[in-house]
């Protein structure tokens, strides 16, 4: 069989850590941010006395005034949330310390006495304690339900089923152009709630992050560390999208991206029935010139991507498939990258067949492969 691999060793740190630095450059999630000192108005009476003087004023507004803005956060904003994830690290002495960082969420629904929030696997990843700080002022104990690590998103419950929850638009009706406004807890709980405002720049956006291919809502409304896990809300007050990402090279603004409604609500739905997302899998192991080079690999191909490693009792394996085998195709439609090979096998469901077209010692080749269950340990 034909060699397309080369290994070379002395490079494969630096090229991991070069392509780490690269892909933190040019889009970083909105993330946790550093804990910060506590809010002056956080207290249930600080809040109960803010909400007063709101009501107060917004019974005062005129039309004009009374804009779609005003609504949404007034309509939403009482169900986004702060996240605090509690987790430990350890120090450059290898010494235990425990990090704070905070982020947002959303409760979307009240059942049997609990209150659900979906936020980002990012916010709460790592997460020794999890604290749900509520728009009311309170502070309760969070638990992690299930999250997708593919998706970034998470949901956590606390235990008060009669928090105000928020309404779920249909995503796909979504237009460019139309008002967007983000509502979150930018660098921490001391701007909790913080309300910013501007249009769906783009619909279907597709970032490829970590090989995987995420289709999300770009907007300019500002969206800032502490911001992840918030609401994208539209003009009807009804939530889009969940905020979770921005492009941060330099020099750009104005460009973040929230994960789409209807999305979202298939996750979520997954997580509350089985506390994770099933996914189907080919069971192979597959890289692409661009991945191999991340880890100090040469890989001599045109097209199609190369099986790496192979598991014999997995799909591809009981279908005949091998190491060393480059698939070319999937159902007809040409696989020539990492991410082309997921997102394919992400438009199916556990249980689907589909056509693999791969190229054995110059010879190509077609077979049917079931698509089976991603193994949990195997995300």
């Amino acid at each position: 069989m034909k060699s397309f691999f080369q290994v070379n060793s002395s490079k494969k740190q630096k090229n991991i850590i070069g392509a780490l630095l690269i892909a933190m450059s040019v889009v970083s999630f909105s993330g946790c941010s550093a804990g910060t000192a506590g809010n002056s108005d956080s207290s249930p009476s600080g809040a109960a006395a803010v909400a007063q003087q709101t009501a107060a004023n917004e019974a005062n507004l005129s039309d004009a005034r009374n804009t779609p803005v005003v609504r949404a956060a007034k309509a939403v904003g009482p169900a986004v949330v702060g996240i605090t994830n509690k987790a430990i690290a350890r120090d450059w002495f290898n010494n235990p310390v425990e990090t704070e960082g905070v982020g947002s969420g959303v409760i979307f629904k009240n059942d049997d006495g609990k209150s659900y929030i979906v936020t980002n696997n990012h916010v709460i990843s790592g997460a020794r304690e999890i604290i749900v700080s509520l728009a009311d002022g309170r502070s309760l104990k969070g638990k992690l339900v299930g999250a997708d690590e593919m998706t970034d998103l998470a949901v956590v419950r606390v235990d008060d089923g009669k928090l105000p929850a928020a309404e779920f638009a249909d995503s796909d009706k979504i237009v460019v152009g139309e008002p967007a406004i983000a509502i979150g807890n930018p660098m921490g709980l001391e701007f909790q709630g913080s309300v910013t405002s501007g249009v769906i720049s783009a619909l279907n956006r597709t970032l490829d992050i970590s090989d995987k291919r995420v289709k999300l809502l770009q907007t300019d409304a500002a969206i800032n560390p502490g911001n992840s896990g918030g609401a994208l809300v539209n003009a009807d007050g009804k939530v889009i999208g969940i905020n979770s990402a921005k492009v941060a090279a330099s020099g750009v603004e104005g460009m973040g991206f929230a994960i789409p409604t209807n999305t979202v609500q298939n996750v979520i739905d997954e997580i509350l029935s089985k506390g994770y997302v099933a996914r189907p899998y080919l069971g192979v192991t597959v890289f692409d010139p661009q991945t191999a080079g991340r880890y100090g690999y040469q890989l001599n191909i045109d097209k199609g991507v190369y099986v790496f490693q192979l598991t014999l009792n997995g799909p591809s394996g009981k279908a005949g498939l091998q190491r060393g085998d480059i698939i070319l195709k999937l159902n007809g439609e040409e696989t020539n990258s990492v991410s082309d090979l997921r997102a394919k096998i992400a438009e199916h469901k556990v249980g689907d067949t589909v056509k693999v077209t791969y190229d054995r010692n110059g010879a190509e080749r077609t077979v049917d492969v079931v698509l089976e269950e991603m193994p949990q340990d195997n995300k």
